[in-house]
């Protein structure tokens, strides 16, 4: 996807991360991080705020992070944030990032990767399918998000399941993990 395409705000529908069980309302912001692309480190960042609630409580907790593009090898579509002179020569977002906490989580990072992005057939909504790598904080897992605070619909989360068993190995594994996160 491009840059403007991933940027904003994201709910983050379905999930395997075990602390989003408990949670509601999680949602991720993405905003693109100026003046941080160089021919040393290619792509520009990204900071990403997840904001979410615990089922029992009004409080809305936060954790920010930033994403440094990776590019992966033997991935030819991932230039690590490159342009590809469609959208006006507008900059494609990486297809993989190295994510690093802020604050008390500088500590913790992880690796994620846009396993799939795409409009829902049928209707304005958009939906992108996201893999992350295991943290001193959590397991690997899968997030699907939704622009729509409503989320997709049942039969395009199905496809996407669908679509994530037929890659077979691990994400395969955790597509039949998936569950929906309480969303008010």
């Amino acid at each position: 996807p491009t840059l403007s395409w991933l940027e904003g705000t994201w709910h983050v529908t379905h999930s395997t991360l075990p602390m989003w069980k408990k949670s509601r309302n999680v949602r991720i912001t993405y905003a693109r991080i100026p003046g941080t692309s160089s021919p040393s480190s290619p792509g520009v960042h990204l900071s990403d705020e997840v904001r979410y609630q615990s089922r029992g409580s009004t409080k809305i907790k936060t954790v920010k992070g930033v994403d440094k593009p990776m590019i992966v090898e033997g991935n030819a579509e991932d230039g690590g944030g490159g342009r590809d002179g469609k959208d006006g020569g507008e900059d494609n977002a990486s297809l993989s990032y190295q994510w690093r906490g802020s604050g008390w989580l500088f500590v913790a990072s992880s690796k994620w990767e846009i396993l799939g992005f795409g409009d829902e057939q049928g209707s304005e909504n958009r939906w992108v399918v996201t893999l992350f790598a295991k943290t001193i904080f959590t397991p690997a897992g899968i997030d699907i998000y939704s622009r729509a605070k409503e989320g997709l619909r049942e039969e395009t989360v199905e496809k996407l399941k669908g679509a994530l068993k037929g890659l077979g190995g691990s994400v395969a594994k955790l597509a039949g993990e998936l569950f929906e996160i309480k969303r008010d």
